[in-house]
């Protein structure tokens, strides 16, 4: 399968990028074709401009430092979103991604008034999500309801097929967690990407 990593996590020796590079070692050593896109490392910029804002709807070309992006979110089967959750739920950079790559014409088409939206990334078949917590699962799920799993798993996946299949890793209370404990997530993450097929 053609797999898209995004990894949204600035510093290079966290917890975080671990779990990237056990994701990304796996899914090579199963034959994936994998690309990865380090939104921190290539210094991606998650704001969206007045100008482009101002044109997000009309048919006008993409900006020049979205045209690697939406290539790659055309070319996957597979998109799966490494990340901490911050503020329950996607860092800005991460939020700001999708904000400014998931646009009209791209992910979803836009129709007359009163019409829904229709998705248009259709080559996408599966998404998957890795990743971390401050706070514990109880919180996050019942108090505040679980926003940045509803963003992707419902938001994103509307744009992508009407089959697609989706994954959900998360390690909970990550401060408190000892170094066993973590050493399990990452087999988790290794076990569960092994599954992806061809």
């Amino acid at each position: 399968m053609r797999l898209l990593f995004v990894h949204a996590h600035p510093v290079p020796e966290s917890f975080n990028t671990a779990l990237l590079a056990a994701a990304l070692e796996t899914a090579r050593a199963q034959g994936h074709d994998v690309r990865l896109i380090d939104l921190h490392g290539e210094g991606f910029n998650p704001v969206m401009s007045a100008e482009e804002r101002r044109g997000y709807t009309e048919d006008v070309p993409i900006p020049a430092d979205l045209v690697q992006h939406v290539e790659a979110l055309q070319w996957a089967e597979g998109l799966i979103l490494v990340y901490p959750t911050w503020w329950y739920a996607q860092p800005a950079i991460l939020k700001g991604w999708m904000d400014r790559v998931w646009r009209p014409g791209i992910a979803f088409t836009l129709h007359e008034e009163g019409q829904r939206l229709r998705p248009a990334l259709a080559n996408i078949r599966l998404i998957g999500v890795i990743t971390t917590f401050g706070s514990p699962w109880w919180f996050w799920t019942f108090l505040m309801g679980a926003p940045g799993r509803k963003i992707i798993l419902r938001g994103l996946r509307f744009c992508t097929n009407a089959r697609t299949r989706t994954f959900w890793l998360g390690l909970h209370a990550i401060e408190e967690r000892a170094d066993l404990a973590r050493r399990r997530y990452i087999d988790r993450v290794r076990a569960r990407i092994g599954r992806i097929p061809l």
